[in-house]
C-alpha cells in the first residue's frame, strides 16, 4: 500500500486512466469494465481494476487541481509501476469552434501553475504530451469518425478568476480550452519516463457561458472513455 492507495501490489494495471472526479472513476468502471473491483476508497478517492476487451486496466480518482493529481501520478508511477497514465476529464472551451461535449486532446499544456518554477529557473518548460499515445487515440478518433480537436490546453490553478475575460489573452494566442491537471501530469510522466495523455470533454464554455450538469459530467462522457480505452 501507498500513502492515499490501498491497493496491493499487482492490484493495479499497468495502464490507468486518470478522471479528476471519483464519481466518474466508479462510473467507468461500472459502465466499461468486465469484472471490476475496487482496490481503493481512502479519502473517498475511489480506484478500480478490471478488464477492457481481455486487457487488463485500471481507473483512478484523482481530485481537482495539479497538487491532488500528483500524489496519485505520484504513488501509481513509484509504487505501483504504472507505464501509461491517461487523463479523461472535463474542460472549459476557450474558442467559438470548441462546443459543449467537443472532444480534445492535450498536445501540450500551458499553466498558470507554478509547479515547474523551482525546476527550470528562470526558464520554460513545455509540457507535452506523449506521441504514441497521442497517435493512438487520433487513429481510433478518425477511425470511428469521432471529431476531435488537438491542441495547447490550459491547465490553471483557478476555478474561478478575478477577471471572467481573461481566458481571452490564452484563446488569442491559440489555447483551446481550459482545465487543471495536465501541465503537471506531462511533467511528471516526463520526470519518470512513463507515458501520459490528457483526453478532456468539453463541459462548458467561457465564450458562450453554456454547461453541462455535474450528473452528466460524471456519467455521459463516453466518447472520451472510448477512445481512451482504445489505447490499450
Amino acid at each position: 500500500m501507498s500513502i492515499h492507495i490501498a491497493a496491493e501490489k499487482g492490484q493495479v494495471a499497468e495502464t490507468v486512466l486518470l478522471p479528476g472526479d471519483p464519481m466518474r472513476a466508479k462510473w467507468i468502471a461500472e459502465t466499461f469494465f468486465d469484472d471490476p473491483y475496487c482496490y481503493n476508497e481512502v479519502r473517498g478517492m475511489f480506484g478500480y481494476t478490471g478488464t477492457y476487451k481481455g486487457k487488463r486496466v485500471s481507473v483512478q480518482g484523482t481530485g481537482m487541481g495539479i497538487p491532488s493529481a500528483l500524489i496519485y501520478c505520484h504513488e501509481l508511477i513509484n509504487d505501483y509501476g504504472v507505464k501509461n497514465l491517461i487523463r479523461v476529464g472535463s474542460a472549459g472551451s476557450f474558442q467559438k469552434d470548441i462546443q459543449l461535449r467537443d472532444i480534445v486532446i492535450a498536445m501540450a499544456a500551458s499553466s498558470t501553475s507554478g509547479i515547474n518554477n523551482s525546476r527550470f529557473i528562470n526558464s520554460d518548460y513545455s509540457p507535452t504530451a506523449n506521441y504514441e499515445l497521442f497517435m493512438k487515440a487520433a487513429r481510433y478518433a478518425q477511425k470511428h469518425n469521432i471529431p476531435i480537436k488537438a491542441g495547447n490546453v490550459l491547465s490553471s490553478d483557478e476555478f474561478y478568476e478575478d477577471n471572467p475575460n481573461a481566458y481571452k489573452h490564452w484563446a488569442d494566442y491559440g489555447v483551446l480550452c481550459v482545465e487543471m491537471e495536465t501541465a503537471g501530469l506531462y511533467t511528471i510522466a516526463a520526470k519518470f519516463d512513463v507515458k501520459a495523455l490528457t483526453i478532456l470533454t468539453i463541459s462548458d464554455s467561457l465564450v458562450t457561458g453554456e454547461g453541462t450538469t455535474s450528473k452528466e459530467r460524471e456519467t455521459t462522457f463516453g466518447q472520451m472513455i472510448e477512445i481512451a480505452l482504445s489505447t490499450l
